[in-house]
């Protein structure tokens, strides 16, 4: 019960890229890269184990950025010359850098199954591996080659990653899940496809398949956006379409945004993984803070479907903050968990 995760990214380490910056270049090439990568893996993964995690993941340390580290492993998509395109629905800038779909996309190998294998290895944990969303790639490219809809050019993605996901679960993962932060920005669309390809995205696939939904990294220009914004309904438009969904788990943000927690009651039946870590500030919460707000979503979700998380990933962060924040989030779970197994003993005794 109210087992801890992230949920995916962690700070590069600095002699692997620049810190805190996301899509930094490499400091390596060939081999020194990749024994680097390796490296950075078996630090993070003993990070999250020592702050007490339950379920892990590589930190995405093998990735520039969780949509390019996964294009990269794809034919027909260049992330090297980028085109500036309005992306987000024009939520925190009105263009953006983004790569380029300039041939036939195709999975000519798998992309993340020889790094999920390698993490496998290193850990007894729960394992979970990462994958961008079809309908946030879609935002994120310039489509240069088909020239279609979104809805097909997502489609197209969904069943790359289907492959992708199916492999990884035989691979070791215990859970697969899909960033769609573009589920809180394209309502319309999330209706009229999304889901459709979410679901190709997921189908077969022999593993805990969850979605991670949230108002965007802790960056500078998603923290200017959040500060003016007043409209925080848009999970009330993706959850109830979610819990009709074959997913397992969804991921929502919640310590640092303004949403209702009371909208957590339309994912009924489904595993909750609460954001109660702010990613977008360095100040560390303290373990008190972190149970207030898990007891704040007990009052809407049961305890056994709740997994306390990172509202985002924590890669734009320092490592000493984000070491601080997972030890938080850790020990915040333990109060609430101790005061949960300490009210069931006090119900059973009352009732012998």
């Amino acid at each position: 019960m109210l087992e801890p995760s992230i949920v995916g990214s962690l700070p590069k380490p600095s002699w692997l890229a620049e810190p805190n910056v996301l899509k930094a270049p490499w400091r390596l090439t060939g081999d020194d890269l990749r024994a680097a990568q390796d490296d950075a893996v078996r630090l993070v993964v003993l990070e999250q184990e020592e702050a007490g995690l339950a379920i892990v993941t590589d930190g995405e340390v093998r990735r520039r950025h969780y949509i390019w580290g996964f294009l990269d492993g794809l034919t027909g998509v260049d992330t090297d010359r980028l085109a500036l395109q309005r992306s987000r629905g024009g939520r925190y800038s009105e263009s953006t850098e983004v790569a380029r779909v300039v041939g036939a996309v195709e999975r000519s190998q798998p992309v993340f199954v020889e790094a999920c294998q390698f993490a496998r290895s290193i850990t007894d944990r729960l394992l979970k591996v990462t994958l961008p969303g079809p309908m946030t790639i879609v935002d994120s490219v310039a489509d240069e080659h088909y020239h279609t809809d979104r809805k097909s050019l997502a489609m197209r993605f969904a069943r790359i990653l289907n492959a992708e996901a199916r492999e990884l679960a035989s691979a070791g993962a215990d859970v697969v899940q899909f960033d769609e932060p573009c589920f809180n920005i394209y309502l319309d669309e999330v209706e009229d496809w999304g889901i459709e390809a979410l679901e190709q995205c997921m189908d077969g696939v022999a593993a805990c398949k969850a979605v991670h939904i949230c108002y965007g990294y802790g960056t500078p220009a998603v923290l200017a956006w959040k500060t003016k914004n007043t409209e925080w309904g848009h999970y009330g438009v993706t959850l109830p379409l979610l819990a009709r969904s074959s997913v397992d788990q969804v991921s929502v943000e919640c310590a640092g945004s303004g949403v209702d927690l009371s909208v957590l009651r339309e994912l009924d039946g489904k595993d909750v993984l609460l954001g109660a870590i702010n990613v977008g500030t360095e100040e560390v919460e303290t373990a008190d803070v972190v149970a207030t707000r898990i007891r704040a979503a007990l009052e809407h979700v049961p305890g056994e479907r709740l997994f306390p998380c990172t509202d985002c990933g924590l890669v734009p962060r320092s490592r000493e903050a984000s070491r601080g924040k997972m030890r938080a989030l850790a020990a915040g779970a333990a109060i609430v968990r101790a005061e949960l197994a300490s009210a069931n003993r006090t119900a059973m005794a009352s009732r012998r």
